[in-house]
Formats: structure tokens, sequence, C-alpha cells
């Protein structure tokens, strides 16, 4: 009995210390704010730095891109920040300050508790963003009970109206289970539900990589508008310094676990200074990447242009 009268008054003090999140954020202040992050990686052998020295902070309502190659680091640096490292990786020094508070050593309760409800994630695999033998519904109205004081009547209201502010049919996507929305809708409602509780902070990982380029764009679009709706700063990591350069206010750039640069989009686009940004700058799309020439509004040209990319009769 003392152990659970003694667990549930952890709970409450930690509800407590999350409470001043709640207030607004004062724009002058950053959302997040990383001061000499060194990421470390145990094996057999020894301990060896895979993200090291970096340092970056978001403002509210600011967009800014973590961009690399592959293996660069910038989805251990998003694990660092969320707190779901491996338990071969740990925080080895540096600070991660959200609205000001270092969650370095926050216990893993109270950094769940922040991450569901003032830190919202897209994941790179929107497939496995939900469990697929739940629906989408019963998952979404889970999320929103677990972090908010809410009814079941309540918390399926607000579930409806976020997947139907995602352009989702909303009824239909929540009776559905995973398996039966396509990869775009997924995505679109990873979106949901990592924006319905109105996170000061998104991180979206990579999260176009799965989907044909125009679907991309879609919830690309779809999320630069929530992101003014509410105001939220967000963490865009990508491969393709291209891609963010229209949506992002700054861009830092990693790679081998270190920034090597960083600053405005308009200054990294004119006036690169490191030739690894150079580099990713002069790269060229793959032809997968780029856009066809017609529109999918269009179904007599779409027709057409199915039939001449087969080589049928047009």
């Amino acid at each position: 009995m003392q152990l659970l009268e003694r667990q549930a008054s952890d709970v409450r003090e930690e509800d407590r210390s999350l409470q001043s999140f709640e207030a607004p954020v004062s724009p002058t202040n950053p959302v997040l704010q990383l001061n000499g992050l060194t990421v470390q990686i145990r094996h057999k052998t020894g301990v060896d730095s895979i993200i090291q020295d970096i340092s970056f902070d978001i403002h509210p309502g600011e967009t800014v891109a973590l961009v690399g190659e592959s293996g660069s680091g910038k989805s251990v640096t998003a694990g660092a920040i969320l707190g779901l490292l491996p338990k071969s990786m740990h925080v080895a020094a540096g600070q991660i300050l959200f609205q000001g508070e270092d969650i370095v050593q926050w216990p893993t309760p109270k950094r769940r508790k922040l991450c569901g409800s003032h830190i919202g994630y897209v994941f790179q695999d929107y497939q496995g963003s939900f469990t697929p033998f739940m629906k989408m519904g019963s998952q979404l109205v889970e999320t929103l009970r677990t972090h908010r004081k809410q009814s079941y009547k309540q918390a399926k209201a607000a579930a409806l109206a976020c997947l139907e502010q995602v352009g989702l049919p909303a009824e239909r996507a929540f009776d559905s289970y995973p398996f039966q929305l396509s990869g775009g809708q997924l995505q679109r409602a990873a979106l949901a539900a990592g924006m319905m509780l109105q996170p000061a902070l998104l991180i979206a990982d990579e999260p176009t990589t799965a989907l044909d380029v125009l679907t991309g764009e879609r919830v690309l679009d779809l999320l630069d508008r929530m992101q003014r709706q509410i105001g939220c700063a967000v963490l865009f990591i990508s491969h393709d310094l291209h891609h963010v350069m229209k949506r992002a206010d700054n861009v830092a750039v990693m790679r081998s676990g270190m920034i090597v640069e960083r600053g405005a989009s308009s200054a990294i686009h004119g006036r690169a200074k490191h030739p690894y940004t150079r580099m990713l700058l002069n790269a060229k799309p793959l032809l997968s990447e780029i856009p066809p020439d017609f529109d999918l509004e269009d179904d007599e040209h779409l027709f057409e242009s199915m039939h001449r990319a087969g080589g049928g009769p047009v």
C-alpha cells in the first residue's frame, strides 16, 4: 500500500512539474536548445561518440532543418531529444533544454509524458507509427485520453476533428485499420496524431521518404499549414538539402555526427561555406524524384500519359 501511495505521489509531482510548460511560450525564447550535445555508443571494444558537440536552437513558429546523408546522426539527435535512444547509447555531455529546462536527466516516465503532450513526433516509417490490429480511432482516442483528462466522447470528437483537418474522410478513417489506408493517408493520420495535442515542438523525421513525390509535397504543405495554425516549432529532418530550402527558416548540416555548417536557408543556398554543404547543393535529384509534367486532376491527360509511359496507343 505504501509503495502504491508513493508511486501515486510521484505521478502527481511529475504532473505538477509539467504544468509550467502549459503557459504560453515567449517568442523571444527558444522552445528547444541543444548545447554541446554528445551521444556515445558502447560496444565490445570500448565507447565511441556518434554525436559530437552539436548545438542549435529553435524558436516558436520556426522551422529548422537538420540535413545530412544517411548515417550522419540526424535520427540519433531526434532520439536523444525524445529520450528514445537504444540501450547501447547515452547522452555523454551537453544539455537538451526544452523551454529553458534541461531534460537530459529526467526519469523515463516524465520524459514520456513530455514527449506525448508537449513534443510531437512524426516517424519516418508511417506504417510502423500505428498498431496494426487496432483501429485508427481507438489509437487516437487513447493518445488523447492518456495526456488529457477527457471522456471518450470528448476524445472521439477531437480525434474526428483532427482527421478532418488533415483532409481525411474522418468517420471512415476513424473506423479503419492502418492497413486499410494508403501510404499518404497513413502519413496524414500520423501528422494528425503528432499535432492534435498542439505541441510546442514537432519533430518530423524524414516524413515523406516512403511516399511518392506528389503525395510527399501535399503532406509537407499540410504540415506547413498546421504549423501556422498552432504556432509550434518544427525540427525537420531530411537528407535532401534542396527539398528543405523552401520550407525551413534555418538549416543545420550534419556530417559524421557533427554540424559542419548552419545558418539561414537563404544564406546557405547562396553562400554555402563548407565543401560538404556545397556538395549537397550540387547533388542532382534522382529521376524518380522529379515530378511528372501532368496534372493529377486532368483525367484525360493522365490517361494519355500512362499509355505513353507504357508504350500503348495515345
